[in-house]
């Protein structure tokens, strides 16, 4: 009986080692906040969990994770308030499966981190800026000695040649 204990504790933590990150980025594509994507990753694995569960390959378990995930995040949507088309969460999903669905992400992240180191210096600095310290367009433009419209343009050049490189490298092999 311990040993079964055991062994279902290690098939449990496997599965959240190997599917936590997955669930968690295919939250924020659905429009969570990261700390919302957090605390319903953990409800998503928590309900799993709290029922037998039967592990079809990694494609199946990945996807009946991402059903789960999506079901809470109506739910709390809903609770909240707010309403989720679910013609938008179909053309999501499609898309999560045509870019992301082999391996949670990991592929598009590395080559996402390719494409960004083949930007400038100042074009990362002002992504970094804009997206991880959620500084405004003047803050960014000031710390790039830039003008408004100028930082503006560059955020938008930097962002539309990560477009073209992440498809070159993904779409077009």
């Amino acid at each position: 009986m311990k040993q079964q204990a055991t062994d279902n504790q290690s098939d449990a933590a496997r599965l959240i080692l190997e599917h936590q990150a997955g669930v968690w980025r295919y939250l924020r594509v659905l429009g969570s906040s990261p700390e919302l994507a957090e605390d319903l990753t953990q409800e998503t694995f928590l309900a799993v969990l709290q029922r037998p569960f039967t592990d079809h390959g990694p494609a199946a378990t990945a996807a009946y994770l991402r059903q789960v995930a999506r079901n809470l995040f109506i739910s709390h949507q809903r609770r909240g308030g707010r309403y989720v088309l679910v013609e938008d969460v179909a053309e999501i999903d499609e898309a999560w499966d045509r870019w992301a669905g082999k391996d949670d992400g990991e592929t598009l992240l590395a080559v996402l981190h390719q494409c960004v180191e083949g930007l400038t210096e100042r074009a990362r600095l002002a992504l970094d800026l804009r997206f991880r310290q959620d500084r405004s367009r003047s803050e960014i433009a000031a710390t790039v000695e830039l003008s408004e419209n100028g930082a503006k343009n560059l955020l938008q050049r930097a962002k539309q040649q990560l477009r073209d490189c992440i498809e070159r490298k993904i779409v077009n092999g």
